[in-house]
């Protein structure tokens, strides 16, 4: 099959993953839910009983026996690890052996390359899989910022049952006030007026209640580090100071740290040296009294994402850099004002 480039293959797990969590949340119905979840859909590609195939594609769902492949030509395959299989690296330097992995390391949104025969279930049962470093760091990043994510949402969900039948309640409410007010002379505006209030408090509720989990940027800042350092300068613990400073103040906030190089060194060297740079980042950070349950697990890119030219001594300057931000729920940060609504006092 045709080789594709790493964040060809890299880029739409993390949308697929991201699209499907919060797509299964918003269902609002089981059977919608289940059509859309990777979880609940059968594989579409068969493979005949001992039919030998290569295919390419980003890992949707573990299980014990194996995993659900997304193919790059968008079909879904069922592929079934054994004794024999071997996980190894799909390196791009040929003067050195290919790393060897485990099971383990079969994470969710991992773009691989499966090599193996049909088991006659329309399986295909792995003889070898190979995936890069890249896939793999990426694939790592996919998974400690979607997990998260999806276990609030699991959260949410029951907070939203609750509101539903706050709602239907409220509801049996608002046809009992309806009822008195059309037999009360001169008394219907007043009592549809009242209803249209419960009804916008309901939801307002139930909107703040979704939006929970939907964080947006509140600030931030970027810290630049010398070549080869991982050590904050004064500058950098000043403005470290500035946002430890703004967190304090705020309410339903997380903060996100990620840590960056230069394209100077080799890719092992410039990955472990962004990962010591966020990991100062955080180390200061708690020193300031920031609880670590507010900081997002830190991650360090190496050499990816460029913000600037790394052919230039300016360029590479700011890519030596660790990104701050400090991001608020929308759910908790927007008020509630039904009150509003009301057009006023009592004539």
């Amino acid at each position: 099959m045709k080789r594709m480039s790493i964040w060809s293959g890299v880029v739409p797990p993390l949308c697929l993953l991201m699209a499907t969590s919060v797509m299964g949340y918003q269902g609002g119905q089981d059977n919608n839910q289940a059509a859309m979840r990777p979880d609940s859909r059968k594989a579409q590609s068969q493979v005949a009983s001992g039919q030998k195939i290569k295919v390419e594609g980003t890992i949707l769902k573990r299980d014990n026996q194996g995993f659900i492949l997304k193919e790059t030509t968008g079909n879904e395959m069922s592929v079934r690890l054994n004794g024999a299989t071997k996980i190894e690296e799909r390196k791009s330097n040929p003067f050195r052996g290919a790393r060897k992995y485990s099971a383990n390391e079969l994470s969710r949104g991992l773009f691989v390359e499966v090599e193996g025969r049909g088991d006659g279930s329309g399986a295909l049962s792995a003889d070898k899989i190979r995936f890069s470093t890249d896939a793999q760091r990426v694939a790592l990043s996919i998974d400690t910022q979607v997990v998260p994510v999806e276990n609030r949402m699991g959260q949410a969900e029951g907070r939203i049952t609750e509101a539903e039948r706050n709602a239907q309640r409220l509801s049996g409410q608002i046809d009992e006030l309806t009822q008195v007010a059309n037999l009360a002379k001169g008394g219907a505006a007043q009592a549809q007026k009242t209803a249209d209030l419960a009804v916008a408090g309901v939801n307002q509720t139930n909107e703040r209640i979704t939006s929970l989990d939907e964080y947006q940027e509140k600030t931030g800042t970027t810290v630049l580090f010398k070549v080869g350092s991982a050590v904050l300068t004064q500058g950098a613990k000043e403005q470290l100071d500035q946002i430890a400073s703004q967190a304090k103040t705020e309410k339903g906030f997380v903060i996100e740290v990620r840590g960056f190089a230069s394209a100077e060194g080799g890719t092992q060297l410039n990955d472990r040296l962004s990962e010591r740079r966020a990991d100062a980042v955080v180390r200061y950070l708690a020193l300031q009294e920031i609880p670590l349950r507010r900081i997002i697990l830190p991650f360090g890119y190496g050499k990816a994402m460029p913000v600037a030219d790394n052919s230039t001594h300016e360029g590479r300057v700011q890519n030596r850099r660790v990104e701050v931000k400090i991001m608020v729920s929308r759910g908790l940060t927007s008020p509630v004002n039904v009150g509003a609504t009301s057009g006023g006092g009592q004539d």
